[in-house]
């Protein structure tokens, strides 16, 4: 039996052990339907064509751990943490909520777990109004995180709240006696004139080649502002598909920043949908990677009102024999008159080995807009190199300070100073070299 006939298999007895009510019941049913037509994806698709899936496809996952110990202290897992500023934390442990490691709150917003707030009657409109209303419900690994997702991160920010703290929102896995497939799901609703900032990670302490399949739905109100920062520095033998969807209410900012350094292979879908006037979406990104690691970005951002922007930039650095993939397309609706919409991947190439697929796209119907895509492929610049080398910078430390200029311009956009400083911490280290970047 094949990976996906065993998950269908198992979905019955799964969805008997945690049924939550009615409403998510029904979604799971029409999900697993879905899943069992189309199966995982393959390289036929042509949305996956450079990212297959198969060899990750070859492991009898668990769902979920058999033994659910979560006897970890916070020195085990400290420096995952933004550590450094104060934070509400929201922690899972194997899938599993961590009390003990996270720091939540009722008082000025919700920020609690999914699970927790479907079975509480005060959170059912929010729920009932945005889950599973907002992330493709067609696509075949949205589908099969609706079917077995167990728990994850409710947000709810009311109108009129700015959140005095930013949010860390971490998973770990630790499950030491097999392989395991996670299917977190997260909820964020932001309502009107609000604000928030939130962090996430996926880290694996195990050494296990687990997958992670999590999938996050986003609605952020009329006037409101939101920051996220994806930080991606798992495991060589762990693999990420992240699915993250955002609908935008008019006059809304929403930026998404994307750090991706380790993992076998990760995956990003990135999906952005405004549905109002005067829109602002960002995204960011930046990559290094190195022996064969994988990361694919996918991005979609779709403008259905005028008056709206979009700014999207992804730079990206391999080393030895990694591949990277950028399609990010931008669509826009005929009533989609007068916005600006911006969309650039640049790429540096340290080996001859190293490769890159990038398909920058724009499909526009509407005739009076500002629109501009385009990518680029190259190596260091030796003339550049030489120049530092002959001032006396060694050639290492010359080449990481190159390739830092490099992303420095996807780093001026986060707007909280200690991620800053431990993305910058994390490029040093993928660079390999010890420098004290310039902030």
């Amino acid at each position: 039996m094949d990976l996906k006939e065993n998950l269908v298999s198992r979905h019955l007895v799964f969805n008997e052990k945690n049924s939550k009510n009615k409403f998510v019941d029904e979604l799971r049913h029409e999900a697993i339907e879905i899943f069992d037509k189309q199966g995982f994806p393959n390289k036929k698709d042509e949305e996956w064509k450079y990212t297959n899936l198969a060899p990750l496809l070859k492991t009898d996952y668990k769902l979920f751990p058999e033994s659910e110990d979560i006897s970890i202290g916070y020195q085990d897992v400290k420096q995952y943490f933004i550590h450094d500023m104060d934070t509400y934390k929201i922690v899972f442990v194997n899938g599993i909520y961590s009390s003990y490691l996270s720091s939540t709150t009722h008082e000025e917003a919700d920020i609690c777990v999914l699970s927790s707030a479907m079975s509480k009657m005060m959170h059912q409109p929010v729920v009932e109004n945005f889950y599973g209303k907002i992330a493709d419900r067609k696509q075949s690994l949205v589908s099969l995180n609706t079917a077995f997702f167990k728990d994850g991160a409710y947000i709810y920010v009311p109108d009129k709240v700015i959140l005095s703290k930013p949010i860390q929102l971490m998973f770990f896995s630790t499950a030491n006696e097999s392989e395991v497939m996670y299917h977190p799901r997260n909820l964020v609703v932001l309502g009107n004139n609000s604000q928030a900032q939130i962090i996430e990670r996926h880290q694996t302490l195990n050494g296990k080649s687990n997958l992670t399949n999590v999938v996050t739905e986003i609605h952020v109100g009329k006037n409101s502002e939101l920051d996220y920062y994806k930080v991606q520095n798992d495991s060589l033998e762990a693999s990420l598909i992240d699915n993250t969807f955002i609908e935008q209410e008019r006059d809304s900012r929403v930026a998404v920043q994307t750090f991706s350094f380790g993992g076998k292979i990760t995956r990003n879908n990135l999906n952005f949908k405004q549905k109002g006037e005067n829109c602002n979406s960002i995204l960011n990104g930046v990559t290094v990677i190195s022996g064969k690691q994988h990361v694919d970005h996918h991005t979609l951002v779709e403008h259905t009102e005028p008056h709206c922007e979009s700014h999207e930039l992804y730079k990206g650095i391999y080393d030895e024999q990694s591949h990277g993939v950028f399609n990010g397309k931008v669509f826009v609706h005929p009533e989609a008159q007068k916005l600006n919409a911006f969309q650039q991947n640049n790429n540096v190439l340290l080996t001859n080995q190293a490769t890159i697929d990038t398909k920058p796209q724009l499909e526009i119907f509407a005739d009076d807009v500002k629109c501009s895509h385009g990518c680029t492929v190259g190596q260091l610049d030796d003339s550049a190199l030489f120049y530092m080398q002959q001032r006396g910078i060694p050639k290492n430390e010359a080449k990481a300070l190159l390739l830092y200029a490099f992303a420095a311009d996807v780093l001026e956009h986060v707007q909280i100073p200690q991620i800053k400083k431990r993305i910058t911490k994390l490029i040093a280290q993928k660079l390999g070299v010890n420098i004290d970047f310039d902030l």
